[in-house]
């Protein structure tokens, strides 16, 4: 199948993926350098259209005839891939976009990646391609490959051609590979290639100058010849077309699994509010990868088996699992390990079992995990087994533990297992306990299956397929129109509770009665507003964490512990802060008991505003049992938020307590995800906690809040 966009609208990346013809700038006939090794592997991989070497140093490469410069050839040129030094570049570029040259990848090292003078050239690259209409890949890429059209536009030993080693072919569909490492990029592409995955493309981004990986993404989402997506991330910065593309993928249901590398970096800020401590350096992304139902691997072999399950297999219905062996010892592995990715292990019906209980010895076990025992390999019992739990509505996938070490003989029949796979009604996942033969893994590639041989990567595999089968997309959530008085309100100062809750207020989210106490002369009438039992809190634009300096009292149950207290709170404030100005004292009544919980937003770099919720009160950061979605979300997308929390029992009635008032946190959720979508620009953090949830009916009580502007980020 072509690489090519079929429909009536070509993508514009059609002629860079699959060019009818390629420059080579700086060719070399030395082929163990780059230079020449760029040739050779364009020859060897067998590339049908034309090829133009350009180096003014010689004559001809290799029976082809060389050019002094790109201008010399005198015909359009589709692909130029300029590797020559980093000083010589541009002017290169420059004479490429004279003559009409459409896609430019840089090879060349020596940019960006250096600083100073060297991110001043790629900057000029940039400008060259915004100015022309050129586009260009790079600076130091590793170029891409095109199985599909034999396009090896690479010096990865990766695609060199052995003729001794045929190409193994096992899946129909076909995986997209778009890496921000290029090394790290054909590696996925050469693990999967020895499995017998098929590859659509692999393309290695390099430094982004102007094609970026949203771009290449977005490009492999609307391309028919590729059926999942694998992305290798470091950060995006083509954003806008990252998204769109992530966005239509869920949309059409295709696949993607990204691995996000970066995570362990050290987040450089000081915090103001817990959502942002404990947001992180990738907890956008995770929000976008939750969002769009993206499937996230941080291993490399993971993810190339959740690709050949996903390249090989139906959609599962359910979790439950059938664990079909050869080795009693090995099927009780299996077994474990897809229970310990949460998934069902079923005994299965009285029927079933007399079926199978009579194509297999008397000391097999036919229950699940199903033993069928080495002998019923050689009468057929195995083959048989698959056929019926293929056939079953008691199960949703089957597991298949075997030995293919042998180099002349299989536990199956091609002709009688492709049938099976080519008509398969639920995904079925070979693994190997032992190192499977080449023998093994050709024939099961003729019959369609991948052989697999890690096994926990198997059952990950399996449970991911499974939770990809459940995705459903949000449905977008509109952003209302909010007081215009807003962000005259936020200022630049950092707002305290008080503040907080007045824009909160503004906004339409319910909040106590509470009153602020400037003057001990007041202290009286507030407290005959708010009535007994009540809470006193200091409050200061100046201390953000109140706590902390010992600034709120509690259960306060007459007027001479709330005389104490308010005496307390200041000098407390004084003795802590003696530098803070003090506001006053926030006077209100206690709450009412319910579970507590957080929910905040945290403006990124790179996506801008994300909601987070999960357990709040003191002990938010200790465990740090969270969810992240992009703002802004709806009702329900925040209800499905909930429900992945690990403390999602608690609001659900967890050993005998009352179902708490999930939509109206939900609510409060998507309320506030809109009101930072809204001062995305005004304001950094939003945080409420702890957020107290009530008996079913009875609403929600915001405790506390601090709202950080934009202009204080990171100075608290």
């Amino acid at each position: 199948m072509s690489g090519a966009n079929t429909g009536a609208q070509k993508h514009p990346l059609d002629t860079f993926f699959s060019p009818s013809s390629i420059a080579i700038i700086g060719a070399s006939r030395d082929p163990v350098k780059i230079p020449g090794l760029l040739l050779a592997f364009l020859r060897k991989n067998q590339f049908d259209g034309e090829i133009f070497p350009v180096n003014p140093n010689y004559p001809d490469i290799e029976g082809l005839k060389c050019y002094a410069s790109i201008a010399a050839i005198g015909r359009p040129i589709d692909l130029a891939i300029v590797i020559i030094p980093a000083r010589a570049v541009l002017g290169a570029l420059q004479e490429c976009a004279s003559v009409g040259v459409k896609h430019c990848i840089i090879i060349s090292s020596g940019f960006a990646e250096e600083g100073g003078d060297s991110a001043g050239m790629q900057d000029a690259i940039a400008a060259l391609a915004r100015k022309t209409g050129m586009r260009i890949s790079g600076p130091n890429a590793e170029g891409f490959y095109n199985e599909a059209k034999r396009v090896a536009a690479t010096f990865s030993p990766t695609v060199d051609v052995k003729p001794d080693a045929p190409r193994l072919i096992a899946t129909r569909r076909r995986i997209g590979i778009v890496a921000q490492s290029g090394g790290i990029g054909f590696a996925i592409y050469n693990r999967a290639r020895a499995l017998g995955i098929a590859l659509s493309y692999v393309i290695s981004t390099g430094n982004e100058s102007d094609l970026g990986a949203g771009e290449f993404f977005d490009y492999m989402v609307q391309d028919p010849s590729t059926d999942v997506i694998l992305l290798f991330l470091e950060g995006i910065r083509d954003t806008e077309k990252f998204l769109a593309a992530a966005k239509r993928a869920a949309e059409t249901g295709k696949p993607v699994i990204v691995t996000k590398v970066g995570r362990s970096s050290a987040g450089g800020r000081a915090a103001a509010s817990h959502t942002a401590s404990m947001a992180g350096w990738t907890a956008a992304y995770d929000a976008v990868f939750a969002k769009y139902g993206f499937i996230i691997s941080n291993d490399l072999d993971e993810a190339v088996a959740i690709a050949a399950v996903l390249t090989t297999s139906p959609m599962p219905k359910g979790d439950r699992v059938a664990v079909v062996t050869v080795s009693g010892g090995a099927g009780i592995w299996g077994a474990d390990a897809v229970s310990a990715q949460g998934l069902q292990v079923p005994e299965l019906s009285d029927s079933v079992q007399t079926t199978i209980r009579g194509l297999i010895p008397s000391y097999g076990s036919p229950r699940n995990p199903i033993d069928i025992t080495a002998q019923a390999v050689h009468s057929g019992g195995l083959q048989k087994t698959i056929d019926l739990l293929n056939e079953s509505d008691e199960v949703d996938s089957i597991l298949v533990v075997i030995s293919l070490s042998s180099e002349t003989r299989m536990p199956f029949k091609v002709p009688e297992l492709k049938p099976v796979i080519d008509t398969l009604r639920k995904p079925i996942v070979f693994y190997s306990y032992t190192l499977p033969s080449q023998y093994a893994r050709t024939g099961l590639a003729e019959a369609g299956a991948v052989v697999l041989s890690g096994l926990t990567h198997v059952a990950v595999a399996i449970y991911q397929l499974i939770q990809r089968a459940k995705f459903k997309l949000a449905a977008p959530a509109a952003v209302a129109s909010l007081n215009g008085a807003l962000p005259a309100r936020i200022g630049s100062a950092a707002l305290s509770e008080y503040d907080s809750k007045q824009l909160l207020r503004d906004a339409g989210v319910p909040t106590p009665e509470e009153i602020l106490v400037t003057e001990r002369g007041a202290l009286g009438d507030a407290i005959k507003r708010a009535g007994f039992p009540l809470v006193m809190k200091i409050q200061s634009r100046d201390i953000p964490h109140k706590s902390e300096v010992g600034g709120v009292r509690v259960n306060i149950a007459s007027e001479t512990e709330a005389s104490a207290a308010y005496d307390r709170l200041l000098a407390n404030a004084r003795q802590h802060r003696p530098d803070a100005a003090i506001q006053g004292v926030l006077v209100g009544p206690m709450a009412k008991k319910g579970v507590e919980m957080i929910v905040g937003t945290v403006q990124d770099a790179t996506f801008g505003p994300v909601i987070m919720v999960g357990l709040g009160g003191v002990t938010t950061e200790l465990f740090k049992d969270v969810v992240y979605r992009p703002v802004p979300v709806g009702e329900a997308e925040a209800s499905s938020m909930l429900q992945e929390l690990k403390a999602w029992p608690l609001l659900n009635g967890f050993r005998g307590a009352p179902l708490t008032d999930v939509p109206a946190l939900a609510k409060l959720v998507a309320q506030i995800s809109q009101l930072a979508a809204r001062l995305s620009g005004e304001v950094s953090d939003i945080e409420i906690n702890p957020v107290l949830v009530h008996p079913q009916g009875e609403g929600v009580t915001v405790v506390d809040a601090l709202v950080v502007p934009a202009s204080r980020k990171g100075s608290a």
